[in-house]
């Protein structure tokens, strides 16, 4: 029997189950109206907010059990994370809208997160663990004048767990799976998650403890053409923790901490198998947030002070230090049940030690950021989001970005409405310290990148069973930091265009049976490795009772361009299009105390490359735990 009959019966038992057990359904919750933060900082409704927000919910994340963040936002509209499908120690390439990893800011519990040592300061999304995520918002477009430096294609804004009611709460999470190739299906058991997490409310004190830990192994990072390769592990260890103290109903704080460790085997690039080669990377960061209610408004306080080591040992080992410390105080005031304010003030220091640089072997530079916001919410259905930042850099200067986004909604019948929308926002991009004074081309006269995005579209919501919105966007970049070998870095003097077209429906065709789609088209004229024109996902779910489902989900990525390094210059190549079905079941016990998930994951055994030269996961059987202790 061929993989492709093996996957058509699959997918017959599948919905074959589904209709024989409508007869025995439960009761399902009644799903309350969905409200988003990221795109205002205040809790709006979807229907009254601009933006197609993407939100991941704790319910997502428990289906999505032994998974990465970067897996699971790579299900999203618009978002190529080149490098999920590979080897687990594979570097990541976070693609929004056709964007790069500098052009994607990740929050952290209100707090920026950046990484001053990485060539383009970004936030390595390998040291997130899910097992410690509550929710997860996506907004995507120039996001400048809320958070800063970076938020021009996307802001991913995570929000850990919270601490329980209860006295005691303690979760365990297990999952064992296998870690096999297209052209290696032994399953062996190869890939291990767990995460314990304890977390309650004592009088006016709250505390969340929580350990991550992952193992895996089994694959080689790059693709072996002759010969076996060494098997290259990935290691990462991770501890949370997070305590609070409501002093008076109007006044609380929390202090936090995290330490987080990856350890990992790397190849040396494509086809080229490298044995002894380790990287490792340690994050320590620690950080308080408090606020002040007063009235209709409040002040908040959100500042950590994090530090980053990352080693690579090889032939030609490499090493680098930085940190940075953050704080954002804003105050939100509520005028009335239309208006909503925030004026707040932004200061960032990043350093980096470059071990051997002529010029400076610790490097820093600040920015202090002074913004406002105003969102205007109308009893006749017009939404107004609008606001300016003055970014004041100590290298490059002063410069301002701002956005505009209206939208009006039109309601018509119970939990039904249309809303057309549309935004006209700027953003930046602050030169890192490795472009401005690393070892490598520097050039302290970088200014920043300017992006300007326009878009606009629709969304629809009829009841609580469909939802689906399509939005065109267009964004302009100047002033793109690229690099020559013999010119070190520089202002591209060229503007870059990228548009694209995004669709997403959410729908309930008959009684427990759900159905998310989406589709991306992206057009850039410009630099555009690695990102495919066309991405579609669809999953189809559905619960037999509150206790039970199944899913499959269908993911295609178009062809893609590379670039192939073995030769100088570098060659460019095609990546074919490739197609993934995913399949998965999950059932809790009756007690509540159990929770089991299976997921099986290309489920065709699809023969691709995620990354040119490197290997790409085939059939993988993974099995998960959950077990509520209190």
């Amino acid at each position: 029997m061929n993989k492709k009959t093996n996957a058509f019966l699959a997918l017959g038992v599948f919905f074959s189950m589904c209709m024989t057990a409508q007869e025995t359904q439960e009761p399902t919750v009644e799903t309350l109206d969905e409200v988003v933060l990221t795109d205002s900082r205040f809790a709006l409704k979807r229907e009254n907010s601009g933006k197609t927000v993407i939100t991941i919910s704790q319910e997502e994340i428990e289906k999505n059990q032994g998974r990465s963040v970067a897996e699971l936002i790579n299900t999203k509209s618009g978002i190529e994370v080149n490098g999920t499908r590979s080897n687990a120690g594979q570097n990541l390439g976070v693609f929004v809208r056709g964007g790069r990893n500098r052009q994607v800011l990740v929050i952290i519990d209100g707090v920026q997160v950046s990484d001053p040592s990485q060539i383009n300061g970004e936030y390595d999304l390998r040291l997130l663990s899910l097992g410690n995520i509550e929710k997860i918002e996506v907004i995507k477009g120039a996001a400048s004048t809320l958070y800063g430096s970076g938020a021009a294609a996307a802001v991913i804004n995570i929000t850990t767990k919270k601490a329980s009611d209860k006295a005691v709460n303690v979760v365990i999470n297990s999952s064992v799976g296998t870690n096999q190739s297209q052209d290696d299906q032994d399953y062996r058991l190869s890939d291990f998650n767990n995460s314990v997490n304890a977390n309650g409310t004592v009088g006016k004190f709250t505390y969340k403890a929580g350990f991550n830990q992952q193992f895996t192994d089994g694959l080689s990072a790059a693709l072996v053409e002759e010969g076996e390769a060494e098997r290259d592990a990935f290691s990462k260890k991770s501890f949370d923790v997070n305590l609070g103290y409501q002093f008076t109903d109007a006044f609380s704080i929390n202090v936090f901490g995290n330490v987080t460790d990856v350890n990992s085997d790397f190849d040396g690039g494509a086809f080229f198998d490298s044995p002894g080669n380790v990287f490792n990377s340690d994050q320590y960061r620690v950080g308080v947030s408090s606020k002040y209610t007063y009235g209709k408004g409040s002040v908040n306080l959100n500042a950590s002070y994090s530090t980053f080591d990352r080693a690579f040992i090889s032939d030609f080992p490499f090493f680098a230090e930085g940190e940075n410390l953050i704080l954002d105080v804003y105050n939100k005031y509520t005028i009335n049940n239309s208006f909503y304010t925030i004026v707040g003030l932004n200061v960032i220091d990043n350093q980096a030690t470059f071990e051997g640089n002529a010029v400076d072997e610790n490097p820093d530079f600040n920015i202090v950021d002074p913004y406002a916001n105003v969102v205007y919410v109308s009893d006749f259905g017009l939404n107004i989001n609008a606001g300016a930042r003055f970014n004041n850099h100590s290298e490059y200067g002063s410069n301002v970005t701002y956005n505009i986004n209206p939208s009006y909604t039109y309601k018509f019948g119970e939990g039904s409405y249309i809303k057309p929308f549309g935004s006209y926002s700027t953003s930046f991009i602050t030169p890192s310290l490795n472009q401005l004074f690393g070892n490598f081309g520097p050039n302290p006269e970088l200014d920043p990148e300017e992006n300007l995005t326009v878009e606009g579209g629709v969304e629809v919501k009829l009841g609580k069973n469909f939802r689906a919105s399509a939005l065109y966007f267009d964004r302009e970049e100047t002033d793109v930091i690229l690099f020559d070998f013999e010119a070190g870095y520089f202002n591209n003097p060229e503007e870059v265009n990228t548009s694209g077209i995004e669709v997403e429906i959410n729908a309930t065709p008959v009684k427990n049976l759900s159905v998310t789609a989406n589709y991306t088209y992206i057009d850039n004229e410009n630099n555009a490795v690695l990102i495919p024109e066309s991405k579609a996902n669809l999953l189809v779910g559905y619960d037999f009772s509150p206790r039970t489902f199944a899913s499959v989900g269908f993911q295609y990525t178009d062809d893609r361009l590379a670039n192939d390094f073995r030769e100088f210059p570098a060659t460019e190549v095609t990546l074919e299009s490739f197609s993934l079905v995913n399949l998965a079941f999950g059932h809790t016990l009756k007690n509540d105390k159990w929770r089991f998930l299976l997921s099986v994951d290309n489920l065709l055994n699809e023969d691709y490359q995620d990354v040119f030269g490197f290997t790409s996961r085939g059939t993988n059987v993974k099995l998960g735990v959950t077990l509520n202790l209190l």
